[in-house]
């Protein structure tokens, strides 16, 4: 998951709430502490951090929860709206064929993000054309000439020219109408007279819906400083930060950045094409804390090729009503929808789990055994799983070439995963009173 050590910090933070006999004064004082040390850890700017804990403490003292929530609920909800707080707004983007120019520093990964958000909006249906603007870079040309065969996406360049703003009138002369243009710019080391001229050079010529700058999350908080200069000076209508899964300084970038008045309209959370989510402080927040991101996980069921099929699995998943073709259909998803660890951040239940890299790795090897499993299960065991019994289990076991303490884990699986789901379920009721009431109350100016 994204910022993987904030989140176990915030949610140990929830657990000490849960835990505690009383709210009172010690505990409240610890919780903010806690809090405090967790952004801090995470690269959040020291005053920021301590603005942030000393709202959540006088809200705590001086609010009183609305009716029908308890104390506990009520800090919660104060944890939350503070830590959403920092993240800015959230910058609504219409999803349609529109024309992109990213712009950026040298090294920032202007030219992946290019390929991702043209498989982004592939994946909403849309055709994606890529420009090739880098006149000083011929291996940024080449690298998106590859992006673009691999995605399928339609391509232009021309390597003999040199003025920019040059080939960005080609190539909208070469493209049907109606496409979705993505146009990569040139970087520098560093902000400057040249850089950005040539970037209000092919925005005139470009007209732009949107123009997006692509910073590091590595950055840390000098991305903010990096963002409000762009932004002055061509006008950002949106930021991509991209590396946001594997940096300790991630916090520190989007609260910086979203301090600058440039909003984040984009996250990159790994090395892949798909690995590009659109920033939604609200849902991001939510998985931070544990809670969940459960419109993410239906959209990533909708992106799978048999969609009808898996939305049915996730409504029983939900359901609470799951048997054995269902657990089949979901392991032969997973493998499309990306790493376990990210999907297990995505359910209420399973965001703060705690399972290390190998523990992580050793549950995706279990579930690789249970799939193969699954493959000696007849069609009547598949919709009843309580037909299983010890000769079945033995059968089972060796048409899979694995061991009947296998098979028995698999019932065991799929018994907890009901049970689980059974959770998610009776615990709706609390999340939808918080969500109501996160949704009517807006964080104080």
């Amino acid at each position: 998951m994204v910022l993987d050590s904030l989140g176990k910090s915030l949610r140990a933070v929830l657990q000490k709430i849960a835990r505690g006999s009383a709210i009172d004064e010690a505990l409240l004082s610890e919780v903010v502490r806690d809090i405090q040390r967790a952004l801090l850890q995470a690269d959040v700017n020291v005053q920021l951090a301590l603005d942030l804990t000393q709202r959540v403490k006088k809200r705590a003292q001086e609010e009183k929860p609305p009716a029908g929530a308890g104390v506990r609920e009520f800090l919660v909800r104060i944890i939350y709206e503070e830590i959403r707080r920092i993240l800015g707004p959230e910058r609504a983007l219409e999803l349609r064929p529109k024309k992109i120019l990213l712009a950026g520093l040298f090294g920032q990964g202007k030219t992946t993000t290019a390929g991702k958000l043209a498989r982004f909006f592939q994946k909403k249906g849309m055709r994606v054309g890529l420009v090739a603007a880098d006149v000083h870079r011929p291996a940024a040309v080449d690298q998106l000439e590859q992006l673009a065969a691999k995605v399928g996406a339609d391509f232009y360049a021309n390597r003999k020219e040199r003025r920019a703003e040059v080939i960005v009138r080609e190539a909208l002369a070469k493209f049907p109408p109606h496409l979705a243009v993505i146009v990569d710019t040139a970087g520098r080391s560093g902000i400057d007279e040249e850089l950005i001229a040539e970037l209000r050079t092919v925005r005139e010529t470009l007209a732009p819906e949107e123009t997006f700058l692509v910073l590091d999350a590595a950055m840390g908080q000098s991305a903010g400083r990096s963002a409000e200069a762009f932004h002055k000076a061509a006008t950002l209508t949106g930021v991509i930060l991209t590396k946001l899964d594997g940096s300790a300084k991630g916090g520190g970038a989007l609260s910086a950045v979203a301090a600058s008045g440039a909003p984040i309209v984009f996250i990159g959370t790994g090395e892949h094409l798909d690995d590009l989510e659109r920033f939604e402080p609200t849902r991001f927040v939510s998985r931070l804390l544990g809670m969940g991101d459960i419109q993410t996980l239906l959209e990533r069921f909708e992106e799978l090729a048999d969609k009808e099929g898996a939305e049915k699995a996730a409504e029983r998943l939900m359901a609470g009503k799951f048997t054995l073709r269902d657990m089949r259909s979901q392991l032969d998803s997973l493998g499309e929808m990306g790493p376990f660890s990210k999907l297990m951040s995505l359910l209420p239940s399973l965001g703060g789990a705690k399972l290390d890299e190998g523990q992580m790795e050793e549950t995706q090897g279990r579930l690789r055994r249970f799939r193969s499993i699954l493959d000696s299960v007849n069609e009547s065991e598949l919709d009843d799983l309580h037909l299983i019994k010890s000769e079945r289990i033995h059968r089972i076991a060796r048409g899979s070439g694995q061991r009947p303490q296998e098979v028995r884990a698999l019932l065991k699986y799929c018994e907890t995963t009901r049970k689980a789901a059974h959770g998610i379920a009776s615990n709706r009721r609390l999340r939808r009173q918080l969500e109501r009431q996160l949704a009517g109350s807006e964080p104080p100016a």
